[in-house]
């Protein structure tokens, strides 16, 4: 089952599927070059307490993404 980023929970661990084409390009390069690519293991640390931004760990670095850039990034 597909869902998006912004959609994971706390503690879960997910796989990048995809980019959805709505989102900024410049941004979606930027987390290419960090190893945001299709396969990827993305485990979500946090999400603030109105939801906005989620921390994540992707190869062993942690990362924060607002909403709307995680609703753009498809995870199973």
């Amino acid at each position: 089952m597909t869902k998006t980023l912004k959609e994971v929970k706390p503690g879960e661990t997910v796989t990048l599927v995809k980019y959805h084409n709505t989102g900024d390009v410049a941004l979606k390069r930027h987390l290419l070059g960090m190893g945001f690519v299709k396969g990827t293991e993305i485990t979500i640390k946090k999400v603030a307490s109105l939801g906005d931004p989620i921390e994540m760990s992707v190869k062993g670095y942690d990362i924060c993404l607002r909403k709307e850039e995680a609703e753009n990034i498809e995870v199973d």
